[in-house]
C-alpha cells in the first residue's frame, strides 16, 4: 500500500477523503473521536509543505438532497479548533465551477459528499468535477470507515488522480491485518451485540485464529450455543424486573476476565450489555478495563456501538490505553473477514 510518505506534498494540491460522519446535537459535534482521528495525516501534509489540502467526506444520510441537519458545518468549527488553524468551508461545486480559496488559508472542508447523489452512485462526472474545481494534484484516502463502499469518492476517484493512504488508513489497515494474518498468541476475541447472523461468520473466521473466542450480548442472552471448546458463551445474566437478560452476570464476567489476563492479541467486536443504561454497562466497563490496562497485548476494539462506548469510558477512565480504537463499524468487519474492499484497491 502506497501512504503519505511515498510522495513529496511541497507545493502540491491534495485531495483527502476523511471520515467526518459523526454525531451532531443541536448543530455541535457530540464525539470528536474521528475528527481527532484524521489530524496526524493533515498534520503530516501541512508539516511537509502541502499547499493545498481539501478535506471531503459525508455525514448521514441525506440522500442525494441538501439538508441541512446533516451540514459539516459544526464539523468544520470542531477541526478548526483542534487544529488551531483556520478551516474555509464551502458548499459542494457545481459543475464546472473553480473553488476559490482565501489567501493563506491551508485547509478546505467542502459540504456533505452525499447532498449530490452522485456520491452513492459512484458517479465519475461528480467527482471528476470536485478534483477540477481545485485542481488537485493527489488524492489521499484516509477515510477508513467508508473503503467498504464503491462510491464516487472511495472508487471513481482512482480514475482521475494517483491514490495514497494516509497515517488513519495505514494504522487501521496494519493492526487488522497483524490480527489475522500473524497475531501474537494467546488471540482472544470478545464478541457481544444483537444479530448473531452479523457475528458468526466473525466467529467462524477466527474458529482457527483465536485460543479463545468469549460470547456475551444479546446473542447469549438468546441462548447461542457452540460445541467448540474454545467457545466460551456466558451462561449468567443480569435481568431486569420484567425477566430481560440485559448484561452478562458476574460468574460469566469473571471467566472472560480470567481468559482475557495472559492475552497478547485482543479483538473486541459488540458489547456485552444494554450500555446505553448505566445499571446493564457493569460487564462492558469490568472488560474495557482489562482490556485497555493491558499494555503487552494488541488490543483492537472495532464496531461502532463498542466503540461509541469505549470512547465515552475513557473520557473518565484516562488511564486506559489501547492499540486501536477502530473507527471502521462495517469496514473493520469486512475487512476482518477477508472481502474486497474498493477503497483499498489502489
Amino acid at each position: 500500500m502506497k501512504t503519505i510518505r511515498d510522495f513529496n506534498p511541497k507545493d502540491k494540491t491534495i485531495l483527502v477523503r476523511v471520515d467526518y460522519n459523526v454525531p451532531l446535537k443541536d448543530q455541535k459535534v457530540e464525539s470528536d473521536l474521528r475528527i481527532r482521528a484524521s489530524l496526524p495525516t493533515i498534520n503530516y501534509l501541512l508539516e511537509n509543505g502541502a499547499k493545498k489540502i481539501i478535506l471531503i467526506s459525508h455525514l448521514g444520510r441525506p440522500k442525494g438532497q441538501e439538508n441541512p441537519d446533516f451540514s459539516l458545518a459544526p464539523v468544520a468549527k470542531t477541526l478548526e479548533n483542534l487544529l488551531k488553524t483556520p478551516v474555509f468551508f464551502h458548499p459542494l461545486p457545481k459543475d464546472n465551477e473553480k473553488i476559490k480559496i482565501p489567501e493563506n488559508t491551508k485547509i478546505t472542508l467542502l459540504e456533505n459528499l452525499r447532498f449530490n447523489p452522485g456520491e452513492e452512485t459512484n458517479s465519475q462526472d461528480f467527482i471528476k468535477n470536485i478534483v477540477d474545481s481545485i485542481n488537485a494534484d493527489i488524492f489521499v484516502q484516509d477515510g477508513f470507515a467508508v473503503v467498504h463502499r464503491a462510491h464516487a469518492s472511495t472508487d471513481a476517484i482512482k480514475n482521475f488522480l494517483p491514490v495514497y493512504a494516509g497515517l488513519l488508513l495505514e494504522k487501521e489497515v496494519k493492526n487488522l491485518q497483524k490480527a489475522m494474518e500473524n497475531p501474537e498468541h494467546p488471540v482472544v476475541l470478545v464478541i457481544g451485540g444483537a444479530k448473531v447472523e452479523d457475528k458468526q461468520p466473525l466467529i467462524d473466521k477466527f474458529t482457527n485464529i483465536a485460543d479463545y473466542i468469549l460470547v456475551g450480548g444479546k446473542i447469549a442472552a438468546d441462548g447461542y450455543k457452540s460445541t467448540d471448546s474454545k467457545i466460551i458463551v456466558a451462561t449468567d445474566f443480569d435481568e431486569d424486573s420484567e425477566g430481560h437478560k440485559l448484561d452478562i452476570g458476574p460468574i460469566s464476567t469473571a471467566e472472560f476476565v480470567k481468559n482475557l489476563a495472559d492475552a497478547k492479541t485482543i479483538i473486541w467486536n459488540g458489547c456485552l450489555g444494554k450500555t446505553e443504561d448505566p445499571a446493564y454497562a457493569t460487564s462492558s466497563s469490568i472488560i474495557a478495563d482489562i482490556i485497555g490496562k493491558n499494555k503487552s497485548a494488541t488490543t483492537i476494539i472495532c464496531g461502532g456501538d463498542t466503540t461509541g462506548f469505549v470512547e465515552n469510558y475513557i473520557k473518565t477512565h484516562k488511564d486506559l490505553d489501547y492499540t486501536l480504537i477502530s473507527t471502521g463499524g462495517g469496514a473493520a468487519l469486512e475487512f476482518l473477514l477477508g472481502k474486497d474492499l474498493p477503497g483499498l484497491n489502489f
